[in-house]
């Protein structure tokens, strides 16, 4: 029978390579690529423009960015597994007998949340609108990155929490230091206090660790875990429906409180519409 991604004996691999990596600068000129020089930016004039046609990508530009690719085998390879990691069948909820991680019950944080984005009630989902809202401009909001965090910060412990991606063609998730830049251009970078995996163009995924790593999945990802020890300074990444890793920031050192980030990226036309749902953690006996 899986269990958690967290469970003892289930080690995840060490990212590649450590550099900046940024968004571009200008989404009102839509889909583009860009270099580790463009920045994650939006002003107000630029959004007028670019909904619903702007969109952010992290293609970049072959000749300037290695971008080293992670294939299934590595992963699979370099992971370490007990005899009973996941079948299809398993119910990717069981956790193993003393585990001491938590369940994160993330709730997004609608004072961090940038005026375009759109929450939902509980808040437990998020999605892009083509309105800016008239919100104050209070520190701890995102001003110019289409971004919102988790109202709930940890500085310690082992944490663990569920979002589904189903239907979205691009996105951004993982987690961010407390103290990190919310204001004009933001890099996307472990060494700026974020660490996250992003999707583009519907199958185009990448840890931003700096360079990107691009990383080979075998089915669209519907359901993302992400794990977070502290102590350990890691943050892991999990596909929930196929119960497989699928990319771990190692070796990392905390020492400002972490939140939970999202990203649900511009709506593209309809096309990147669905929102990111935040997820219960489901577990059977």
């Amino acid at each position: 029978m899986w269990q958690r991604p967290f469970s003892s004996g289930f080690l995840p691999p060490p990212p590649h390579g450590c550099a900046e990596h940024r968004h571009p600068a200008n989404p009102s000129k839509g889909r583009q690529q860009h270099t580790d020089t463009q920045t994650h930016s939006l002003t107000s004039s630029e959004c007028a423009n670019c909904f619903p046609n702007g969109l952010w990508t992290v293609r970049g530009n072959r000749n300037t960015r290695r971008k080293p690719t992670q294939t299934l085998r590595e992963r699979e390879n370099s992971t370490q597994k007990d005899p009973g990691h996941p079948s299809r069948e398993s119910n990717p909820s069981r956790f193993q007998s003393g585990n001491s991680a938590t369940h994160l019950d993330v709730t997004l944080d609608p004072d961090t949340s940038n005026p375009y984005l759109i929450l939902s009630d509980d808040g437990k989902q998020v999605r892009c609108g083509g309105t800016k809202q008239n919100l104050p401009d209070n520190s701890e909001r995102f001003n110019n990155c289409i971004c919102v965090l988790g109202k709930e910060g940890f500085s310690s412990g082992r944490f663990y929490y569920e979002v589904q991606v189903s239907g979205k063609t691009d996105w951004d998730l993982g987690v961010v230091r407390e103290s990190i830049n919310r204001k004009g251009e933001i890099t996307l970078s472990p060494q700026n206090g974020f660490w996250t995996v992003v999707l583009r163009n519907g199958n185009e995924y990448e840890a931003l660790a700096g360079p990107s790593v691009s990383l080979s999945l075998r089915e669209n990802l519907q359901k993302v875990g992400v794990f977070v020890d502290y102590e350990e300074g890691l943050v892991s990444f999990y596909d929930v429906v196929a119960r497989s890793h699928i990319y771990s920031f190692t070796g990392q050192t905390f020492t400002k409180k972490l939140y939970p980030y999202f990203n649900p990226c511009f709506n593209n036309e309809g096309k990147n519409s669905a929102p990111l749902i935040i997820s219960p953690v489901t577990h059977d006996d």
